[in-house]
């Protein structure tokens, strides 16, 4: 396998968007709450991503990241809207290029699986494409809070992609991504509208599947007008059983509802507007959790649909799915493999898989902790743990 691997498309180069990529394996975006309160990213997520940028020439996509505080809150979660959130991707995106990689942001919208009490205390209301709860438990708390969930109105939907709009142009043109990823997976905002299960609206946006994969696509046409496809991505999980979706046991089967919507970005590209890359979640992985392939699903159906270039995440690197790696990159010229659990853990880990070194086992238990124990600890390989900066605040960037 050593030499098949490191001879693989993997470790050849490719062009994504604007950028031209050493290799196809890329850091998929991670969650880690390693932000101010102020939604600021700090100096510990600037070592967290140098580490991961030396030496490897790839591309970084980095943690879901809200436009405004209307796209939903989370306690240390980052934002792209101040200029002082801005500045201080800024200080990350300068030094991920200085590395000679690239970097992708990712923007979030939680629709109703927010906070509602967050989102009452800034004042905010708690909307989703209908007034579906997720479970009782966010019933109640937005019963305790007072803050209801509520359909968006379509004023509010119009504004929320301007916004996104206008986030993209902020992160290209100021914080200096390379490109940005549309979140449309595991049941956020633009997923929430996809699917019959959170969206039982009458008007353009509910409905039909045309109608219900309205919210995505005037998305993504609008961030193409503010800042061109080629540096515009989206990300879609159809087989995800997360937060209430119904993966391959939804009424109508993903291969119909994500295939309709693969074939309208397909379509924008024939006209001129590909985008960068689609990315998908394999549907071993539902949501931060990996399953056995007990009941295997055939998910090359994709490829079949979308030409341009296809980014797959979910559980490639595990010991039962390393082997069948080579085969999945060689089946076409197009396709990123992405990592994030094991890049959490190995900051090279584009040297590991390539020589085929022994990859550290990432900590589940500090994937959302505060301060950098099990987030900036990790080091190359053959090299013990360094706690040195566990005891350390993370300090904002600007």
């Amino acid at each position: 396998m050593t030499a098949t691997l490191a001879n693989s498309n993997l470790f050849k180069p490719i062009k994504v968007g604007p950028v031209e990529l050493k290799n196809r394996l890329v850091h998929a975006p991670t969650t880690r709450f390693r932000n101010t309160d102020e939604f600021v990213a700090t100096d510990s997520m600037l070592d967290y991503y140098t580490e991961r940028a030396t030496d490897n020439g790839g591309l970084l996509i980095v943690e879901a990241t809200f436009p405004s505080p209307e796209f939903g809150l989370f306690e240390r979660a980052p934002m792209i809207k101040t200029p002082q959130q801005v500045k201080a991707w800024r200080r990350i995106t300068d030094s991920v290029h200085a590395q000679g990689s690239s970097i992708t942001l990712q923007l979030w919208n939680l629709g109703r699986v927010a906070d509602p009490a967050l989102l009452q205390k800034h004042n905010l209301p708690f909307v989703g494409p209908s007034a579906i709860y997720l479970d009782e438990a966010s019933e109640k708390a937005a019963k305790e809070a007072g803050n209801e969930l509520r359909a968006i109105t379509v004023p509010e939907i119009k504004a929320m992609v301007a916004e996104y709009a206008a986030s993209a142009k902020r992160s290209i043109d100021e914080a200096g991504f390379d490109m940005i990823e549309i979140h449309a997976a595991n049941m956020y905002l633009p997923d929430q509208f996809l699917q019959e299960t959170s969206n039982t609206r009458t008007d353009e946006y509910g409905g039909s599947l045309e109608n219900r994969a309205r919210f995505i696509l005037e998305t993504v046409d609008a961030c193409i007008a503010a800042v061109g496809a080629e540096r515009v991505a989206i990300r879609f999980s159809p087989y995800s059983e997360f937060q209430g979706s119904l993966g391959a046991h939804a009424e109508t089967n993903p291969i119909v509802t994500w295939g309709y919507v693969l074939s309208e970005l397909e379509k924008r590209a024939k006209h001129g507007n590909r985008l960068a890359y689609i990315s998908i979640v394999e549907p071993r992985v539902s949501g931060t959790d990996e399953h056995p392939d007990t009941d295997p699903v055939d998910f090359s159906w994709p490829d079949h649909i979308w030409r341009g270039i296809l980014l797959r995440s979910g559980g490639y690197l595990s010991k039962d799915a390393i082997a069948r790696l080579p085969d999945v990159v060689n089946s076409n010229n197009h396709t990123l493999i992405g990592a994030g659990r094991y890049f959490s853990s190995n900051p090279d880990l584009v040297n590991r898989v390539r020589n085929t070194l022994e990859m550290t086992q990432y900590e589940r238990s500090t994937f959302y902790t505060v301060g950098n124990v099990g987030y900036l600890d990790f080091r190359e390989s053959g090299q013990p743990l360094d706690h040195s900066k566990d005891h350390l605040v993370p300090k904002p960037l600007a």
